[in-house]
């Protein structure tokens, strides 16, 4: 086994690849890109794939930075922008990253635009970030351009002391004594607060690190680090499988409490995340929780955060590298490949994932360069949901019931992914006539969750790009309406108006889902319909079971009891989920084969069924015979692979 880094043997790669001509004057690392900064970019335009060459032979990310004697004036770059790009780029603004040498050019035009980079970093010497405005406008994701623009001396800092901590030398695993081990921390033999800890002899990462929403702020909600006594200074990096808060909800706690590491996420994530942390906050400080950080600690997740690409490889330890593949569960949502030392061992963590394309996202991946250990989610591993088709025709026939008989439909729903593809749904049902056009209510935050899928339309589904490429929004349409503020319009609910009102939160654990159940759950005539999995202990889980006496405390701090007579639907189909048969057909496509199969993110029943069921058609699947399923509870650790000399 080889590990570490040889600096002599990259900077020679670094001075034997690129041209004399192009004038370097140093080398940093930032992060886990290899900073070259050069006087004389010009080989870029004359030499295309020059620096994908210098990558691939030195097994880094690399990056081309100007040396600051050679960037021009501002004003001159701006005028030299706007006329080198063409009328349908559409330049939207150009700022400046004075720390970094970076040009920020906001385009309508994306994919246009990328095609003039290089020319763009030789003309100005300013290194071009180019970045798409959607069609809606998402204030979080221009706050986060401001933030980093707002910070980069603090992110130049950060970065450079990360590339330290991420290209030292190793100790251990060179001595030839190494070992790989994983411990459930959350997230196993139930859903909520995900979290995994995987060591090696070098290196700590996390995977997750989530909040349980059936729970209370209470030790049952958050990972059990406390109990394996785990320091988060001893952390060397954090990665997050997608922005659901049982996933990523606790991550300022490690802020909070002395964590100074990277998070490393998709862009995606990273947007989603901050949106949904700040709005966890919020809600629980409007509701006189104390929420377990601050808004502080939410700003150091952000500025901590490296985002990534699908398919790309990083180091983010002296012996792991991390690769981030399509999970088709929501925007952004990736499974997490780490390969750990030099072939030593692999691991593939699926988080959530959705193994069927649906109208919003293709189908997760199922292809990954080497695979020992797989970490699988079990949500539905013993429930077979109906075919897509099917789901959208139940959905489509309860509301259009409770139209005919005057009543309004309440659909509570996780503002990131189920909301999107049920606006999809609708709209359709519209257009073709199969509902009668009436008022979408749809909640501010689900809005603005919106505005981020229209962002990335690469991660999309083909039709949903190809419409966003072509200027043409799908989830912009005449009946769908914004409701401003957080506070349920009682006038919607009385109006005699047919209507339909999407709010959050999905499991009716907060939000305004809630206090529009409480205004509808009276009548009769109002349906409520779940789209999304009830986590044992939430409200909406309750409900689902067959509670129909509701206590509230109000605000006057009086016991409130609300009656149950809206009819109570769940209409199973539209989960981001995997069911069981899509997640044995993923066990059964899967290359390569893993050799050990943990289970996790499932109740114990659905984890126990699945298991029973892998082990029974192991051979059907194509596993190998020697193949173990383990299915540990909180606080287990399983040694993966250990050597010793």
């Amino acid at each position: 086994m080889s590990f570490g880094i040889d600096l002599a043997k990259i900077r020679s790669a670094i001075f034997k690849i690129l041209p004399p001509d192009a004038q370097i004057t140093r080398l940093e690392f930032e992060g886990p890109e290899i900073a070259i900064y050069v006087r004389n970019p010009r080989f870029l335009l004359e030499q295309s794939g020059i620096i994908s060459l210098l990558a691939k032979t030195i097994k880094k990310r690399v990056v081309i930075r100007t040396d600051p004697s050679i960037r021009r004036p501002k004003e001159e770059v701006r005028e030299i922008i706007k006329n080198m790009l063409p009328p349908e780029v559409v330049v939207e603004d150009i700022l400046f990253d004075d720390v970094l040498g970076e040009v920020i050019i906001k385009v309508r035009n994306h994919k246009k635009a990328q095609t003039y980079s290089n020319k763009i970093l030789v003309e100005t010497g300013w290194r071009p970030r180019i970045v798409r405005m959607p069609p809606m406008r998402s204030r979080i994701y221009e706050e986060i351009i401001a933030e980093y623009l707002s910070q980069s001396d603090y992110r130049l800092k950060f970065l450079r002391e990360l590339g330290e901590l991420i290209h030292r030398d190793v100790v251990l695993a060179r001595s030839g004594s190494n070992y790989v081990r994983v411990t459930a921390l959350g997230g196993f033999q139930e859903v909520g607060r995900s979290a995994i800890l995987v060591e090696t002899a070098e290196s700590r990462v996390l995977l997750d690190f989530g909040l349980n929403p059936g729970k209370t702020l209470s030790s049952a909600a958050f990972p059990r680090i406390d109990l394996i006594d785990l320091d988060p200074e001893s952390i060397d990096a954090v990665v997050i499988s997608h922005a659901h808060l049982d996933h990523c909800g606790l991550v300022p706690y490690l802020f909070k409490y002395g964590y100074n590491g990277p998070v490393y996420a998709t862009e995606a994530t990273r947007d989603l995340m901050i949106l949904l942390l700040r709005d966890f906050l919020e809600i629980s400080t409007r509701e006189g929780k104390e929420p377990p950080f601050t808004m502080r600690d939410i700003n150091k997740v952000l500025m901590h955060t490296i985002a990534l690409k699908y398919n790309v490889v990083t180091d983010i330890a002296p012996d792991i590298r991390l690769t981030f593949y399509n999970a088709g569960h929501i925007l952004g949502s990736a499974m997490v490949h780490l390969h750990i030392g030099n072939g030593f061992y692999n691991i593939v963590y699926t988080g959530d994932f959705k193994y069927a394309r649906t109208r919003l996202l293709d189908r997760a991946n199922d292809t990954f360069p080497r695979v020992d250990t797989l970490i699988m989610e079990s949500t539905y591993g013993n429930a077979r949901q109906p075919r897509r088709d099917e789901a959208e025709a139940e959905l489509i026939g309860i509301i259009k019931r409770t139209i005919e008989r005057k009543g309004k439909v309440l659909i509570p729903t996780l503002s990131v992914g189920r909301a999107q593809e049920i606006m999809l749904v609708l709209r359709e049902a519209m257009e073709t006539g199969r509902l009668p056009k009436i008022p979408v209510y749809i909640e501010g935050m689900i809005h603005e969750v919106t505005a981020i899928h229209t962002t990335y339309p690469d991660l999309l589904s083909k039709s949903l790009r190809q419409a966003l490429y072509n200027n043409e929004n799908p989830f912009d349409y005449e009946c769908f309406k914004k409701v401003e503020g957080r506070e349920p319009r009682t006038e919607l609910v009385e109006s005699p108006e047919p209507a339909i009102i999407m709010a959050t939160s999905g499991m009716l654990t907060g939000g305004p889902a809630v206090e529009y159940f409480k205004i509808m759950a009276p009548n009769p005539n109002n349906a409520l319909i779940f789209v999304s999995y009830q986590v044992e202990g939430t409200l909406g889980r309750r409900i689902k079971d067959g509670e129909r006496e509701i206590k509230f405390v109000n605000e006057y701090g009086r016991v409130e009891v609300i009656k149950v007579r809206m009819s109570v639907h769940s209409v199973e189909g539209f989960s981001g989920h995997s069911d069981q048969a899509q997640l044995l057909d993923f066990l059964r496509n899967i290359q390569p084969k893993p050799t050990r199969i943990i289970l996790n993110h499932g109740e114990r029943s659905a984890i126990a069924t699945l298991r029973d069921l892998i082990l029974r058609y192991r051979s059907r699947l194509g596993l190998p015979r020697s193949l173990e399923v383990y299915a540990p509870r909180i606080l287990d650790s399983l040694s993966l692979a250990m050597v010793e000399r």
